[in-house]
């Protein structure tokens, strides 16, 4: 397959992390590495709402998370449709997305013994989860700002707060069920900023147009200037939720 770059319509990145002109750049880019943060941030996030921290059950929810998300479901996504417009071979990612998410239901089946046969439902959502939302199966049903929402937000802090095999008394529950909404919310908004932000990189090849403000003041609007509070606030929030995460694990630090 021809090396292709991580071009959009305008001759700009992708992504605003996209990484053009190598094999290692397209592989940088399929990772979406502030995103995969970002939602590796919820897996500690819902196990750190246990009283009791397992940092080995941590450690293997974050490691399931990523194969998953970070790897077989980004692969997926860019086999549809090929938005990122990488040079890796469809085989290349078939492979990665096969491996990755076997290697996830590995993990989370290891995972078992220690924390219950709540987690098998868990994984079977998972898998169907990862190709529903990102091959738009069931007529695209889950590829929605709320199933996105679901999926990549409440699904991992439910599953990393179960994972930690808490006492589910009602202070705990509620605690475990604020924070699944929490990132519902996070990612809803995450949806709401990144869709529009990829439109104008992706398809918008450039726009001119004047602002009148109420004192007759103009002001020119262009890509750059509608793209750029949006990747600001997506920027913001995926250096903030991963922060967030970090100060709510290290009071489980004693």
């Amino acid at each position: 397959m021809a090396e292709r770059r991580v071009v959009s319509a305008s001759g700009t990145g992708t992504a605003f992390y996209a990484r053009r002109g190598s094999r290692r750049g397209d592989w940088w880019t399929l990772l979406h590495p502030p995103y995969t943060i970002w939602h590796l941030s919820y897996v500690v996030l819902g196990a750190a709402m246990a009283p009791r921290l397992s940092w080995a059950m941590l450690g293997g929810t974050i490691v399931a998370f990523f194969l998953a998300v970070g790897l077989a479901a980004h692969a997926l996504d860019e086999l549809h449709g090929r938005p990122l417009n990488t040079g890796i071979s469809t085989g290349g990612l078939w492979t990665v997305a096969i491996c990755s998410m076997s290697g996830a239901v590995l993990v989370g089946a290891l995972a078992v013994p220690y924390s219950g046969l709540v987690l098998v439902p868990c994984i079977g959502v998972g898998v169907l989860l990862v190709l529903g939302y990102n091959l738009e199966l069931f007529d695209g049903r889950l590829h929605t700002d709320l199933g996105f929402a679901a999926a990549w937000g409440g699904f991992p802090v439910a599953v990393a707060f179960l994972a930690q095999a808490p006492p589910l008394t009602r202070p705990v529950t509620a605690a475990g069920g604020a924070a699944v909404l929490a990132a519902v919310g996070l990612s809803y908004a995450q949806r709401r900023l990144s869709t529009p932000a990829r439109t104008i990189r992706r398809r918008l090849a450039d726009i001119t147009a004047v602002a009148t403000l109420p004192d007759g003041t103009q002001q020119p609007v262009d890509r750059a200037s509608l793209l750029a509070p949006l990747e600001a606030t997506l920027k913001a929030l995926s250096v903030a939720v991963p922060l967030l995460a970090i100060a709510l694990l290290l009071t489980h630090l004693h």
